[in-house]
């Protein structure tokens, strides 16, 4: 048997080297994973979302970021790229860098099969250690379902859950609505069959 040995990089080896690279990398606690393309539906769901809502808060005090917007998350050591995220302004960046944002509000992940579990749960514990973070909303790419976790007191959080596409999310973080038909438009959940 032969047991390979894992590297670990520092934060700062990390962006050096995620900067230069063509493809996009998470780093968690030392390791660097790179990140899967996603599916047509999965930037689908990611567009309607962010289109809608920066759309909606265009004269507004936030600011709306997609895909490639990188976060970092020091108290556990991670730099990720959420689907969508909402900042309030002005924008926190991490000490010394220009790219990289610290003061999320709200985030929305689009569930693949790959990534739902972290997610759900390692990830979304790891956006509630940001002080600044009050707002998760998790989409399924595979049928119409939604989860929304709203920050309510210190270590509370109210889950709630959408699945019909003619209900309407309203936001507890910032003033925004949209109904789940929008959010999916244009979703081909057969092309994932």
């Amino acid at each position: 048997m032969i047991i390979s040995e894992q590297r670990y990089y520092s934060p700062e080896e990390y962006l050096e080297l995620e900067v230069n690279s063509e493809e996009r990398h998470e780093y968690i606690d030392g390791q660097i994973i790179p990140m899967t393309g996603g599916t047509p539906n999965h930037n689908q769901i990611a567009g309607n979302f962010y289109a809608a809502l920066n759309f909606a808060l265009k004269r507004q005090p936030y600011r709306v970021f997609v895909t490639d917007q990188r976060l970092w998350i020091p108290n556990k050591r991670i730099h990720t790229y959420p689907d969508v995220v909402v900042v309030a302004t002005p924008l926190q960046l991490q000490e010394g860098r220009k790219d990289t944002i610290t003061n999320p509000l709200m985030i929305v992940e689009v569930l693949s099969k790959s990534t739902q579990n972290y997610d759900r749960a390692e990830k979304f514990a790891a956006y509630r250690t940001i002080s600044s973070f009050q707002e998760y909303l998790l989409i399924d790419q595979y049928t119409t379902h939604v989860e929304q976790y709203s920050k309510a007191d210190n270590n509370k959080w109210i889950f709630s859950e959408y699945e019909n596409l003619d209900i309407t999310i309203s936001l507890a973080s910032i003033q925004f609505q949209i109904i789940l038909e929008d959010i999916y438009g244009k979703v081909d959940f057969d092309a994932d069959e």
